[in-house]
């Protein structure tokens, strides 16, 4: 499979609304709301329901809200299959559009069924991340709208790679919750364990104890690479919904 140069220039396929808001973001929060608390009380996955918000800026731009069956929600946790259609406030322009079907959970050496979605903007795909084979380190692949190789994704690693570095982003209890982080590197790079430099992050940050005890909210702050266009941009936006569902959801 060929390997794609992350920012190079090409047409990018997704909405005019996308450029408008995230051509010149550097980074971006996203924040998943408390919809469905009682429900998660309850011990039933509700539907996730997410904010998005540019550098610097407290007014979101974006809303998102998951389209999953109920049932499913509830027997198969998260791992059920779910789309999700990020779009403008106001105009309900589409953003981003997420499409994750049903797949085994992440685990260490698997040899099928890997953790995968898909991602368009305007009708047009811009891309997709899938799961690959590992031991110990979760380790994905993100792929450009024509299915070149574009980034890996993994957490931070310590022990040569094979263990994740739970303190790798500072302290990492604060708040009633730990910090946890899928770091990005360009598909061409060869080292990406331990110190080797990596050129975006998606951070998951510390929340109040009461939002981790009684709800499965996160809330995400997303550093894209310096040379990312708006397409890679909206794939990076749509992996940080994907890791909330595989690694930071309860189960159902």
């Amino acid at each position: 499979m060929s390997v794609a140069a992350p920012g190079t220039q090409k047409m990018e396929r997704g909405s005019e609304a996308l450029r408008a808001h995230v051509s010149t973001a550097r980074t971006m929060s996203i924040r998943q709301t408390r919809k469905g608390w009682f429900q998660e009380c309850l011990g039933c996955e509700a539907q996730d329901e997410y904010k998005f918000f540019k550098e610097g800026e407290n007014e979101h731009f974006a809303t998102a809200l998951e389209q999953s069956s109920f049932c499913l929600r509830c027997c198969l946790g998260g791992t059920h299959p779910f789309k999700v259609a990020v779009v403008e406030n106001g105009t309900n322009a589409e953003l981003l559009a997420v499409d994750r079907p049903c797949r085994c959970a992440p685990g260490g050496c698997k040899c099928c069924c890997y953790q995968e979605a898909t991602f368009s903007s305007g009708g047009q795909g811009v891309g997709s991340i899938k799961e690959q084979c590992f031991c110990c380190v979760p380790r994905f692949k993100a792929y450009d709208g024509e299915g070149g190789e574009l980034y890996k994704l993994h957490p931070p690693t310590c022990m040569g790679g094979c263990c994740v570095n739970c303190c790798a982003e500072g302290n990492p209890c604060g708040k009633g919750c730990c910090k946890a982080s899928f770091r990005i590197y360009p598909a061409a790079q060869d080292k990406t364990d331990g110190d080797a430099p990596y050129v975006g992050q998606i951070l998951k940050k510390p929340k109040s104890a009461a939002t981790e005890i009684f709800t499965s909210a996160s809330a995400f702050d997303v550093s894209f690479p310096e040379s990312a266009n708006a397409d890679e941009k909206a794939l990076l936006m749509g992996s940080a919904l994907f890791f909330n569902a595989n690694f930071f959801e309860k189960e159902g």
